[in-house]
Order: C-alpha cells, then sequence, then structure tokens
C-alpha cells in the first residue's frame, strides 16, 4: 500500500506540474479532503483546488525540484524546492499526504522562504538576544 500511495501522490504531483492545471489533481482527492495549514485553518476540498487553482497562473513558470518523497503506510510526505523565474523568491517546502482507499484525504503544508531559514534556526531565543 505505501507503494501505491507513494505513486499516487508522485502521479498527482506531476501532472499539476505539467499541466499547471487542478484538472488532472482533482479526481485523486476524496470528497472530504482537508487541508490543513500552519495557522490551524483549514481548507475543503473545493476551498483548496481554488486557491491551487489562483496561484497556478501567476507561479505557471515556477521551477519545483522534488528533493524527498517518502512513504509509510497511508501518508506521504514531500520535500521540495521551489523557485520563481528570474532568480525570484526560493522557497523550502514540507508537504504531509493523507491517503484513504487510493484517495488523497488530508493535506498539511509547511513553507519557508529559504533566504529566512539561518533566522528560523534560533526561533527559541528571546527575541532581545536576537
Amino acid at each position: 500500500m505505501t507503494t501505491d500511495n507513494k505513486s499516487i501522490v508522485q502521479r498527482a504531483l506531476a501532472e499539476l506540474i505539467e499541466t499547471g492545471s487542478t484538472n488532472a489533481l482533482e479526481p485523486l482527492l476524496s470528497d472530504d479532503f482537508v487541508h490543513h495549514r500552519p495557522d490551524s485553518t483549514s481548507s475543503t476540498k473545493a476551498e483548496w483546488l481554488a486557491a491551487v487553482h489562483a496561484a497556478l497562473t501567476p507561479l505557471a513558470e515556477m521551477q519545483v525540484q522534488v528533493h524527498h518523497l517518502l512513504a509509510d503506510g497511508d501518508h506521504v510526505v514531500v520535500h521540495s524546492r521551489r523557485q520563481l523565474p528570474d532568480a525570484g523568491p526560493e522557497i523550502a517546502v514540507v508537504d504531509i499526504w493523507r491517503l484513504d482507499n487510493g484517495l488523497i484525504a488530508e493535506g498539511w503544508e509547511i513553507i519557508e522562504p529559504v533566504a529566512h531559514a539561518a533566522a528560523n534556526l534560533a526561533w527559541w531565543q528571546p527575541a532581545e538576544s536576537l
């Protein structure tokens, strides 16, 4: 099952990146799909697909480099770096996907601008010591 889940997520990402459309992604998401953000907000399948679709136009030329694609049971983790053309800002992204019955049922996403990574290494220190 782990290999199948990994293949489903890999296919979803490839189709999204290659086509620049959410049309191929939509049937791979369960009807009750939920996407979670670090700020504790979440979105439904329709809301998340609309947000991804809206981002695709300005990000159509974004370069995506997948560094890790790991699967464990019903979870698949993707670590990637993404950069806008013309040396635009680069971000590091970790997506965690939970699959159920061959469909992506939940997603979590963490995005960090690569330029801010060094500053985030000291997040536990009081602000006055930084």
